[in-house]
């Protein structure tokens, strides 16, 4: 699918399809294209687009790559499915202020671009990426707030409530791999900005704009790096209570045994049937006996309460 948006009296025009004229044009957005469209757009404006293997390539060298006239730039853009964080990769490619975008993901990110561009006077591509750049900084700070209000319910729940089951330490590690890949993305924006700012054709108009995006991205990593402490200082607490409720546990085993040792050696030595055992012929030895098996314990429990063992 290609989508074009063009200059026309002064206003931006959206259209759809390859009938288009070159003229006037400021983004072409191709959405998982076919052949056919890709090799129009290759031809139209003597470019060559990314193929799939070098838009998901994970080399720096491979996000950033500029020419005499043309910038290529690939990107990981963040998807939620079912839950679950998915990096869907996105590329641009800047030429003679036109914006070629290439992706296969209906990004929410595009359609919120797609409404500024009407209400906005922008012309060319340059500007255009730098808007969708910055609103997928603005989404990705969206989810660093998301994941920050998880931690806390996280937190609750751990801290006030003392939860300790298998499924909130998984919470926690998802959390952390989530938190992992939101700053991955960020720290590429961070290069990719980084990388602009050094370029001999994008335009230095816009270099005071990426210098705060720069800020922005940097605030979001600290912002990042903080809710990461957060998860492995909750994950720290995790694993000590749960040592604590062992050490409890296998403590309550411990004293019980201990206890129940001197009653045991007292029935142990009635069981002997010895022959000579002053005890035997005696009326009262059976509760004699039993009487002396739960003083043992007694006084063993009183030693242990005194010793605040207990």
């Amino acid at each position: 699918m290609i989508n074009y948006f063009l200059v026309k009296d002064k206003k931006i025009v959206r259209g759809s399809g390859s009938n288009f004229v070159k003229d006037g044009i400021a983004w072409i957005d191709l959405i998982n294209p076919t052949e056919d469209e890709k090799q129009f757009i290759e031809k139209t404006f003597s470019i060559e687009l990314f193929t799939k293997q070098e838009s998901e390539e994970i080399e720096t060298s491979s996000k950033y790559i500029e020419t005499e006239d043309e910038i290529g730039i690939n990107l990981n853009f963040i998807k939620t499915e079912v839950g679950n964080f998915i990096n869907e990769p996105v590329s641009f490619i800047i030429k003679n202020k036109i914006l070629i975008t290439q992706r296969e993901y209906q990004f929410r990110t595009f359609d919120d671009v797609y409404k500024k561009l009407r209400l906005n006077r922008i012309f060319e591509g340059d500007d255009i990426y730098l808007i969708i750049l910055d609103a997928r900084i603005d989404y990705d700070a969206d989810l660093i707030e998301a994941v920050t209000d998880k931690i806390s319910m996280i937190s609750k729940e751990l801290i006030k409530e003392k939860v300790l089951d298998k499924e909130l330490l998984l919470r926690i590690t998802a959390l952390q791999e989530t938190t992992i890949m939101i700053r991955e993305n960020i720290v590429e924006k961070q290069r990719i900005l980084s990388s602009m700012l050094k370029s001999k054709i994008f335009p230095k108009e816009d270099y005071e704009t990426i210098r705060i995006m720069i800020k922005d991205v940097s605030s979001l990593l600290e912002h990042s790096g903080f809710n990461f402490e957060r998860l492995e200082f909750l994950q720290n607490t995790f694993l000590g209570l749960v040592d604590i409720e062992q050490n409890r546990i296998i403590k309550l085993f411990t004293v019980v045994t201990v206890i129940f040792m001197p009653p045991t050696l007292i029935a142990s030595m009635y069981g002997m049937n010895f022959k000579f055992m002053p005890e035997l012929e005696w009326t009262f030895g059976y509760p004699f006996a039993g009487v002396l098996m739960f003083l043992s314990s007694a006084l063993t429990l009183m030693f242990f309460k005194r010793k605040k063992w207990l």
